[in-house]
C-alpha cells in the first residue's frame, strides 16, 4: 500500500519541528551561559537584556531556569 503524500508531509514537517525545537533548546542553553557570563563580568542587566533582544525580567527568568 502506497502512502499519500499528505502523510510525507506530515511526517517530513514532524521531523523539522523536532529538529528545530532542539535548535532552540541548544540556542537557549548558549544564551543563558552566556547571559550567567557577562552577569559575572559585571555587565549592567540592563545592557545584557537590550543585546539579548529581551526585557530585563525575560534575563532574570532565563539565569533562574535550569539548562536543559
Amino acid at each position: 500500500m502506497s502512502e499519500s503524500e499528505s502523510i510525507k508531509a506530515i511526517r517530513r514537517a514532524a521531523k523539522r519541528r523536532e529538529y528545530a525545537d532542539r535548535l532552540k533548546t541548544q540556542a537557549t542553553d548558549d544564551l543563558r551561559e552566556n547571559l550567567r557570563r557577562a552577569q559575572a563580568e559585571g555587565e549592567p542587566i540592563a545592557r545584557i537584556a537590550r543585546e539579548a533582544r529581551l526585557s530585563r525580567q525575560g534575563v532574570y527568568e532565563l539565569l533562574a531556569a535550569r539548562s536543559s
